[in-house]
């Protein structure tokens, strides 16, 4: 087992096993009692069902990203399939509105996901293609995380992503949050990149729908947390794909004892990857997507030490590789609201593709 993690500012890389699991609480527990030293790995999109953490047998972390050296051979690849189909998803969009617009209806925002499947033409190495996508990224965001642990038909599979955004940090009293929300395709003109987010960040709707993430991530943090600091207005953040809105959030941590995965937990989901309000979002989500499970996908990969330091990024821009290493899937996801246009929504599951897509010269 190889687990790696990467931002722009420090990396982990941790290796083997002493002992693994598949339940978000005996993890938690293990930690807590001092029968875990540190936790790597990630949970799933439903953290109460979905777990793969282990012990490593070694850990190593670096106050730097990781940054891959050249050379990276990938295998050639083509896309398969597509769940839903462009038009279906299209179609879910356009029902996701009719509640959304419902006279009187609760519901603020629901985030909506697709999926495509690679077949590689030889095995794909998890490491490799992590190496690249972090290379490739100018914030060395990436990471790579083995699921065995989470037992059943999750053995020998891996999770490798170039995430941009940072569920939470937590180092020492000091947790940092950098929610992302509203999204605009980078454009190859400088002239039309450049309008592109600046648009975004004048969009009322996106600007909406970002505010929905920013006051549920504070108001998760309130009881948690001291001289909280939330920005009125978001930043603008560029990945290579796509354009982003973000808000950066700080807060002075109340007890000792929460940790880097209390809070991670206490976050998750975010409306950033289910909705607003959470509940009433993801009953929205299992209509519309037909039960479909997400997996590991929009849930969460990180660490956390006994001292209960650490940090998670959102599992997004991610491939889940199969144990043979020669199909993946990859999801992506938009936040629809209200004044949301179908067409444009499915566009920006396209961008999004992109991250994973361009390794294999696809995107």
């Amino acid at each position: 087992m190889t687990f790696l993690y990467s931002r722009p500012d420090r990396s982990v890389v941790a290796s083997g096993a002493r002992q693994s699991f598949d339940h978000v609480d005996d993890a938690r527990e293990a930690l807590a009692d001092g029968d875990a030293s540190i936790l790597v790995g990630a949970f799933g999109f439903d953290a109460a069902t979905l777990c793969a953490l282990v012990e490593p047998v070694t850990f190593d972390r670096y106050d730097e990203p990781r940054v891959p050296a050249g050379g990276l051979d990938l295998p050639g690849a083509v896309i398969a399939s597509r769940n839903p189909p462009p038009e279906k998803h299209v179609d879910r969009v356009r029902r996701a509105l009719t509640i959304l617009r419902h006279p009187g209806g609760a519901l603020r925002k629901v985030v909506l996901a697709r999926s495509i499947t690679l077949v590689f033409d030889r095995t794909l190495d998890p490491i490799t293609l992590a190496n690249s996508l972090i290379a490739a990224n100018p914030g060395h965001n990436g990471f790579c995380v083995d699921l065995t642990a989470a037992g059943g038909p999750y053995f020998g599979r891996h999770l490798v992503g170039a995430s941009p955004e940072l569920l939470v940090r937590r180092t020492g009293r000091e947790v940092v949050c950098r929610p992302f929300a509203g999204t605009a395709p980078r454009g190859a003109d400088p002239d039309a990149d450049r309008a592109a987010g600046e648009t975004l960040l004048a969009s009322a709707k996106n600007l909406a729908e970002h505010r929905y993430v920013v006051d549920a991530i504070a108001a998760a943090l309130a009881p948690l947390c001291d001289d909280l600091d939330v920005p009125a207005e978001p930043t603008l953040i560029g990945t290579p794909a796509v354009w982003h809105l973000a808000t950066p959030i700080t807060g002075t941590l109340r007890d000792s004892a929460t940790t880097a995965l209390d809070l991670a937990l206490a976050l998750h989901p975010t409306p950033a990857v289910a909705g607003s309000p959470t509940d009433l979002a993801l009953r929205t989500i299992d209509l519309v997507e037909s039960g479909r499970s997400r997996d590991f996908y929009a849930g969460a990969v990180g660490w956390c030490d006994a001292s209960g330091d650490g940090e998670w990024m959102v599992a997004i821009r991610c491939l889940d590789i199969a144990a043979d290493g020669r199909s993946g899937v990859a999801t992506a996801g938009g936040g629809i609201v209200a004044d949301s246009d179908p067409d444009a929504e499915l566009d920006e599951t396209t961008a999004k593709f992109a991250t994973v897509l361009a390794p294999f010269g696809l995107a």
